[in-house]
C-alpha cells in the first residue's frame, strides 16, 4: 500500500499540470445571519480521500497554512479575523520541529462581519496546500465571491455557540502560545503507533520491576491479608481490594493526565506539545534527565533514599483506619508514599521516556499502564489468597533487584546525554567512549550478578543461585557482543541507538583494509571542501555533501546523478538503514561509483554562516542547518518524512520514485540502478 502511495504522489508530482485540478479540494462560500446586523461568511473545503490541508497556523518556519484573504468591501466592516469552525487535528510533526494542525475530509472557516448597507459583495482570495503522509501538491488558490444582505438565513443557536466556543478557544491558544524550539531527537519526531506500543510494553514491564523491591513487595501480603481479614468475608474483601488497586492506579495517572488537560485547556494543542517537545528535543532538559537518571541510580545502589515527608506519611497512614472508600484511598495513598523510595525513581524514569515526543496523551496511557501493572498483583492475591502461599520470602534478593535497576540506570541515562552531545556537536560522548561506559556497566553488573562484587547493605550470598547464574550469562554475553564495537563493528542490532560511527576514531577494519576503502577528499566545483564537512560525515567512508546547490553542481559538473538523503542525527531509522542496507558491499560499489551523495540533515542545531541564510515565503529567516534542511524538503522535493531517498537527474527532475525506510537490500540496488538506467536514457 505505501509502494502504491509513493508511485501516485511520483505522478502526481511529474503531472502536475493534470493533476492538482483533478485531485485538488473544491471550495464553497455561503453567508447567514447572526443577530441584528451581524452576519457570518462561512468557506467550506471539501478535501479528497487521502489527502490532508493545514489549518489556519500561522507557523514560521513550517508548512504552508490555509490562507483565507478577504478583500475591503463597501457596506460592511469585517469584525475580528478569519476563525475556525471545524477543529483541526493537531500532531507533532518532527520535519517541522511544531506541533500542526491538519483536516481531512472537510473544514469550514468563517469570517464575522457588520453590514452596513442594504447589501454589500465580498470576494476572498483561498490559499491552500494538499499532502498525503509522503508528499504535497504544489500551493494553489481560488477566488470567492458572495453577497451579504438582509434576507440571509439565520443561523442556528447551537451553531452560533459553537461558533462563539471555538473564536474563544482559539483566541485563548493565540494568547498563550509559546516559541517552538526545533527537535533534536528521533524519540520526539519519529513516534509512530509501533513505537508507542513499545513505550508501553516497557513501562508494564518497570511496573512489575517496582514490585520486586523492598519498599513494595513486603506489602503485598500485608494488605491482601487485612482485606480478607475485613468485614463482610472474603467476597467483600475482593471488592475491596480491586476498588484499592483502582485507588493505586488513579494516585499515578490522574495527577500526570491532570496536568496535561490543564495545559490543553489553558493553551490548547500548541502549549501542551510545545512542552512536550521541548522536554524532549532541547540540550537543557536532556541534561537535566542524565543528571536525574544518575541521581535515581545512586538511590537504588544505596546511597541515599528519596522518601516522600514523614508528615505526610504519617498524615495518610491516620486516615487509612477510617472504614469505608475514603480508609481504602488513604491505604492506597499510603502505599504510594512509604514505596516512593524504590518507585520514585522508576515512575520518574517511565514519564521521562514516554514525553520524548508522541501524542499529547502518551504519558497518560505508559503511566496508566505502569500503575496497572503496579496494582494488579494486590487485586490478583486478593481473590486468590492461596498463592500468597508460593511468594518468595522477603530477604536481600529485594535489594539486589533495586541495585540491578540502578545498573540500568546508569547505562539509559548516557542515552540522553549522547542525544545532546550529537545533535550540537560536542564530542563529549563519540561511540567508543559510548560503548566503553556500557561495557564497564553491564560488566560490573554481571560482577554482581555472581557475587564478586557487593554493596555495604547487600546480603552475603553463600551460593549462587540459577536464576543469578541465567542473568549473568545474558549479560556477558551481551558484554562480549558489544566489545567489538570498540574496534569498529558495526552491532547492526543496536545501530539505531548507538552514536554514528563516524564518531569513532579507531575502526580496525579500515586500518588494515578489511572495509569500505575511503574515497578520495571530495571538493566541490570551485575547489573547497564541501560545506559543514568538518563536523558531518557520511557512512562507510563515503564522500558527499551537506548542502544541495554544492551537490547539484557537482553532479553537473561530473554528469551523475544525485542522491538525496533526508535524515537526522536522531533518527534511529536512518542509522539502520545506513548499517543493514548502505553497508551491502553492492550497495556501497553503486553508490561510491554511480553517484553524488547529498545528505541534508532536518535536526542540526549548528547556525549557518549569514550567507546561507534561508528566507521563507512568509518572511520568517531560517538560521540553523535543521530548519533549512527541513525547509527545503518540503518545498524542493514535498517530502515530510525520514529516512527519505530521491534519485536526482542533472536537470532537478527525480529519476524514479523516491525510496523510504525499507531494510530489503535487494529492492534497494534494484533502486539504485533504476535510477542509473534512466539517468542514462535521459
Amino acid at each position: 500500500m505505501k509502494s502504491f502511495r509513493l508511485l501516485i504522489m511520483t505522478l502526481l508530482m511529474v503531472m502536475a499540470g493534470v493533476v492538482v485540478y483533478g485531485q485538488n479540494a473544491s471550495w464553497g462560500i455561503s453567508v447567514e445571519k447572526i443577530e441584528g446586523d451581524i452576519y457570518q461568511i462561512n468557506v467550506k473545503a471539501k478535501i479528497p480521500s487521502g489527502f490532508h490541508m493545514y489549518d489556519l497556523g500561522p507557523y514560521e518556519g513550517g508548512p504552508n497554512p490555509t490562507v483565507i484573504t478577504f478583500a475591503p468591501a463597501a457596506g460592511v466592516e469585517f469584525e475580528g479575523d478569519v476563525f475556525a469552525i471545524t477543529e483541526s487535528k493537531k500532531a507533532y510533526d518532527d520535519i517541522f520541529a511544531m506541533t500542526i494542525g491538519k483536516y481531512s475530509g472537510k473544514a469550514t472557516f468563517g469570517q464575522r462581519v457588520r453590514l452596513t448597507a442594504p447589501s454589500a459583495k465580498v470576494d476572498a482570495v483561498v490559499e491552500w496546500m494538499l499532502c498525503d503522509a509522503t508528499s504535497c501538491l504544489p500551493p494553489d488558490e481560488v477566488e470567492l465571491s458572495v453577497e451579504v444582505n438582509q434576507n440571509a438565513p439565520q443561523a442556528a443557536n447551537v451553531e452560533t455557540a459553537s461558533i462563539k466556543l471555538t473564536k474563544l478557544v482559539k483566541a485563548v491558544e493565540v494568547s498563550l502560545e509559546q516559541p517552538r524550539v526545533s527537535s533534536s531527537s528521533s524519540a520526539a519526531g519519529e513516534q509512530t503507533d509501533g513505537s508507542l506500543w513499545l513505550i508501553i510494553i516497557e513501562a508494564i514491564i518497570w511496573g512489575f520491576a517496582a514490585l520486586l523491591t523492598p519498599c513494595v513487595f513486603p506489602m503485598v501480603p500485608m494488605t491482601v491479608s487485612f482485606f480478607m481479614k475485613g468485614e463482610g468475608g472474603a467476597a467483600r474483601g475482593r471488592v475491596r481490594a480491586l476498588i484499592y488497586g483502582i485507588f493505586i492506579v488513579g494516585l499515578y495517572t490522574l495527577p500526570i493526565a491532570g496536568l496535561i488537560i490543564i495545559t490543553r485547556i489553558a493553551g490548547g494543542d500548541a502549549v501542551t506539545a510545545n512542552i512536550f517537545n521541548w522536554i524532549a528535543t532541547h540540550w537543557l532538559p536532556n541534561i537535566l534527565f542524565f543528571v536525574v537518571f544518575m541521581v535515581f541510580a545512586a538511590s537504588f545502589f544505596g546511597a541515599f533514599e528519596i522518601t516522600m515527608p514523614s508528615w505526610m506519611v504519617n498524615k495518610s497512614d491516620t486516615k487509612a483506619d477510617s472504614k469505608g472508600l475514603t480508609g481504602i484511598f488513604f491505604l492506597a495513598l499510603t502505599l504510594v508514599l512509604v514505596s516512593f523510595s524504590c518507585t520514585g525513581p522508576i515512575v520518574g524514569t517511565v514519564l521521562i521516556k514516554s514525553t520524548s515526543g508522541g501524542e499529547f496523551w502518551t504519558p497518560i496511557a505508559t503511566m496508566l499502564a505502569f500503575s496497572s501493572a503496579f496494582a494488579l498483583p494486590f487485586t490478583l492475591f486478593a481473590f486468590f489468597p492461596s498463592m500468597l502461599n508460593k511468594l518468595p520470602k522477603s530477604g536481600g534478593w529485594l535489594n539486589s533487584v533495586k541495585v540491578v535497576l540502578g545498573f540500568i540506570e546508569v547505562a539509559l541515562g548516557f542515552k540522553f546525554l549522547s542525544v545532546a552531545d550529537q545533535t550540537y556537536h560536542w564530542g563529549l560522548l563519540d561511540r567508543e567512549i559510548y560503548l566503553a561506559i556500557w561495557i564497564v556497566v553491564f560488566s560490573l553488573l554481571g560482577l554482581y550478578l555472581l557475587g564478586k562484587l557487593k554493596f555495604s547493605h547487600d546480603s552475603e550470598v553463600k551460593y549462587l543461585s540459577v536464576g543469578r547464574l541465567a542473568m549473568a550469562i545474558v549479560t556477558f554475553t551481551f558484554v562480549v557482543y558489544l566489545i567489538p564495537g570498540m574496534w569498529g563493528a558495526p552491532l547492526k542490532g543496536m545501530s539505531g541507538y548507538l552514536p554514528p560511527i563516524h564518531t569513532q576514531d579507531f575502526k580496525l577494519s579500515e586500518n588494515i583494509g578489511g572495509g569500505a576503502a575511503a574515497q578520495p577528499e571530495l571538493r566541490t566545483v570551485d575547489g573547497k571542501a564541501p560545506k559543514y564537512s568538518e563536523f558531518l560525515h557520511l557512512p562507510h567512508n563515503l564522500q558527499g555533501f551537506f548542502n544541495l546547490e554544492e551537490a547539484e553542481a557537482y553532479a553537473k559538473s561530473v554528469n551523475k546523478p544525485l542522491l538525496v538523503d533526508f535524515t537526522g542525527h536522531g533518527c534511529v531509522n536512518c542509522r539502520e538503514m545506513e548499517q543493514r542496507v548502505w553497508s551491502n558491499p553492492e550497495v556501497l560499489r553503486i553508490l561510491r561509483d554511480n553517484y553524488v551523495i547529498v545528505a541534508l540533515y532536518s535536526d542540526d542545531k549548528t547556525t549557518v554562516p549569514e550567507s546561507d541564510w534561508v528566507t521563507t515565503k512568509s518572511g520568517k529567516v531560517l538560521k540553523s542547518l535543521g530548519k533549512i534542511g527541513s525547509y527545503t524538503a518540503l518545498e524542493v522535493y514535498g517530502v515530510n518524512a525520514q529516512p527519505y531517498y530521491i534519485l536526482q537527474g542533472v536537470d532537478g527532475k527525480m529519476l524514479v520514485e523516491p525510496r523510504g525506510y525499507d531494510l530489503d537490500v535487494d529492492a534497494y540496488v534494484k533502486f539504485l540502478e533504476s535510477g542509473i538506467e534512466a539517468f542514462n536514457k535521459r
